[in-house]
């Protein structure tokens, strides 16, 4: 039987139009790998709003131009180039999906931070953060990311060896989260507990079946969850590692919550508790 909050729920072309003066990709050495492609309003406007530099080139059918006015002016001004896109099939095959919106960019892929600056950066007080154990699948990463954006969750934290990372399907789920929550890289586990454990966080596992009743538990000001993988679940040794193991109580009917629905109610209880949202950093 797996631990963590359930199994998986699944779910380059020509066109004519107005262009800006391109820049060269001197910031990145050209190295593709560096950058990643966005889709949808809010996942691009949120990367604007934060890091304009970050944007490397901007494709939007002609409908979007009122709205993102503010957006083509900044890539004018800084030489970003840009291009109105008449065919909508030629905006799904650079979005690679349905789901574009009538905008997509290039932007520069941000890095994870390191463990210690983030730890060494987090304000005194009440504070929690997901520690992600296998979660792989991009849309529960954006709706992870969104519910966390929405709670005011200081951090998303990957182990050494995941290969998890931010994709535009996910930035899309994620509606701007993206940009909200920092994505930080951990050492190693038996490095990484005892870390999270002197900045005063209590760690807690969630659990399928098994666990404390969350919406029974006097959780802690400064809490991280662990949440395991939408098939495998989490891991037994991290979850026995773990000072706290917590369920979500339901009807039985279905065998659980997916892993981002699960994030959402853990994160509202969480934040009842502290009976305040932590201000957005």
């Amino acid at each position: 039987m797996p631990l963590g909050p359930g199994r998986e729920t699944p779910w380059g072309a020509r066109g004519s139009g107005a262009t800006a003066p391109a820049r060269g990709n001197a910031a990145t050495g050209g190295d593709r790998s560096a950058e990643l492609r966005l889709y949808g309003l809010n996942a691009v406007e949120a990367v604007f709003a934060r890091r304009p530099d970050a944007i490397r080139k901007l494709y939007l059918s002609a409908d979007r131009i009122p709205r993102l006015q503010p957006l083509l002016k900044w890539c004018a001004a800084h030489r970003v180039g840009y291009r109105v896109v008449e065919d909508v099939e030629e905006l799904r095959r650079l979005a690679a999906s349905t789901h574009h919106e009538g905008v997509v960019a290039d932007v520069r892929r941000e890095s994870p931070q390191a463990f210690d600056a983030w730890l060494a950066a987090l304000p005194v007080g009440p504070c929690c953060a997901l520690w992600l154990d296998g979660v792989g699948n991009p849309h529960n990463l954006g709706a992870i990311l969104r519910a966390c954006a929405h709670f005011g969750v200081a951090g998303l934290l990957l182990p050494v060896e995941a290969p998890l990372g931010l994709s535009g399907a996910a930035a899309r789920v994620a509606e701007g989260g993206a940009e909200a929550v920092p994505l930080v890289r951990l050492p190693a586990q038996d490095e990484a507990l005892p870390m999270l454990r002197s900045a005063g966080f209590v760690l807690a596992a969630t659990l399928v079946r098994g666990g404390a009743d969350v919406f029974a538990t006097a959780l802690p000001p400064r809490l991280v969850y662990v949440l395991g993988a939408e098939a495998q679940g989490m891991d037994a040794g991290l979850a026995r590692a773990c000072d706290l193991r917590l369920s979500i109580p339901g009807t039985g009917a279905v065998e659980s919550l997916n892993v981002a629905a699960a994030t959402a109610v853990l994160l509202a209880e969480w934040v009842r508790g502290r009976q305040v949202i932590p201000a957005a950093q």
